[in-house]
């Protein structure tokens, strides 16, 4: 009944139509053909005292996602304020500004001198990965809205492979190097840009990001949080900071009586199972591999950053100025003939192309050496992933993995010792624990 009431309000969001007031921030320039101008509507800007609010219902939400995740252990009130979020940060806010995209804003402020980053964008950074290394990834669990969106639609998980969850597991990594490396080259935003459920909350966008959210939400009927395990840069971040978390979800611990019920009820493959004995590999062989795997990674991260290094060239070209000073280039030169209504406008501006082949040369050096930084981390998050595959711990009960647990207090229900204890029943051992 829960869900169900859940998918009413969001249907009912989505079906409200809400335009924003607009703007036009600039002039657009004069050009010598008949060029009809698209009407483009831009939000204008809130009050700085709104930003505040927003910064206010974004801390109060965290402290709120912790205490009912960790302390309260209610699964109702965590989907219960993560249904708020949705409508208040993704509807309401348009999904801007998050946490996720701020990590451009924070990128280029530290590249870009020019570039003053707000204070309220600062702590809609900042704020989820302190509450991460508190309590875990609360700000996933019902504060983010597209992971809220998400989990709004999971009606029939299904498990995906450890071993192929880790290997999507890199792709995240991928996408925060390249959103920080387009970042600080101030080329482009290209989390905002590709954002796959923005163009929901404001009622439009580009039809293929349209379609891309629809298809990850589709996906995500059956896949758990498709988006936040295998796209998101932002979880990439929260992995790393999870497990040094002062405190986070836990289950029965040595009071566990091992039903497996905990693990069947968790879609993200959050929770790590005992092991038993491996006496099918020779004592030792896993630190051999772990040595092997620790004496190829220089050579992984080398081989990633001469590849960086190579396609430096054409991720350069992704930037507009860059491509704008060629296309200059070429037709001052007349290698083409005509002129784009790209070139067209820089004419219209006056301005010698000097200034333009300068800056689009610094673009492309720090390409040169962010595409090598890239790939080198690139090469290292795989090794590490190598490394991640061939440990292995020993358990003796049924254990929370902090870096995939998204908090999301589903396991609390299907545990009877954590049922008993709420109900203040004693609890019994399993058999082999008495």
């Amino acid at each position: 009944m829960t869900r169900r009431i859940t998918l009413l309000i969001v249907l009912a969001a989505l079906l409200v139509p809400a335009l924003a007031p607009a703007a036009e921030r600039f002039p657009p320039p004069e050009f010598s053909f008949d060029y009809h101008f698209p009407e483009i509507r831009v939000p204008q800007p809130r009050a700085e005292v709104f930003a505040w609010v927003d910064v206010a219902v974004l801390l109060l939400a965290l402290c709120m996602a912790a205490w009912l995740a960790i302390r309260r252990r209610s699964r109702r009130e965590v989907a219960v304020l993560a249904v708020f979020s949705l409508l208040y940060f993704g509807f309401y806010r348009g999904g801007c500004i998050c946490p996720i995209g701020a990590i451009q804003n924070v990128t280029l402020a530290i590249a870009n001198e020019g570039y003053v980053l707000p204070v309220t964008v600062g702590f809609f950074f900042v704020l989820p990965l302190l509450f991460a290394l508190l309590f875990g990834r609360v700000f996933c669990a019902a504060v983010c809205p597209l992971g809220a969106i998400q989990d709004v639609v999971l009606l029939r998980p299904v498990r995906v492979p450890i071993w192929l969850e880790r290997g999507l597991g890199v792709i995240p990594f991928v996408y925060l190097g390249a959103a920080v490396l387009f970042a600080w080259t101030d080329s482009a935003f290209i989390i905002c840009r590709y954002d796959p459920f923005v163009g929901f909350f404001r009622l439009g966008g580009p039809p293929y990001m349209l379609i891309a959210g629809a298809v990850l939400l589709l996906i995500g009927v059956f896949i758990g949080r498709p988006y936040c395990r295998f796209i998101c840069p932002l979880s990439a971040i929260l992995r790393l900071l999870a497990p040094l978390s002062a405190w986070h979800v836990t289950l029965a611990g040595d009071r566990c009586i091992k039903c497996h019920l905990c693990a069947d009820a968790c879609p993200y493959n959050a929770i790590r199972p005992p092991t038993a004995p491996d006496r099918s590999h020779p004592p030792g062989t896993g630190r051999w591999t772990l040595a092997a795997i620790i004496i190829i990674l220089p050579g992984l991260i080398a081989l990633g950053a001469w590849l960086g290094h190579t396609g430096s060239g054409l991720l350069a070209r992704m930037s507009d100025k860059v491509e704008l000073a060629a296309r200059i280039y070429t037709e001052q030169q007349e290698i083409v003939e005509g002129t784009t209504e790209q070139s067209e406008a820089f004419y219209a501006l006056g301005e010698p192309a000097g200034g333009l082949y300068r800056e689009a040369a610094e673009i492309t050096r720090r390409f040169e050496v962010g595409s090598a930084v890239l790939g080198g981390f690139i090469g290292l998050v795989i090794g590490i992933q190598l490394v991640a595959v061939s440990l292995r711990r020993s358990r003796s009960t049924y254990r929370v993995d902090p870096a995939a647990c998204v908090s999301c207090a589903r396991c609390y229900a299907s545990c009877p010792v954590v049922a008993a204890r709420a109900a203040g029943r004693p609890v019994e051992l399993a058999e082999s624990d008495r």
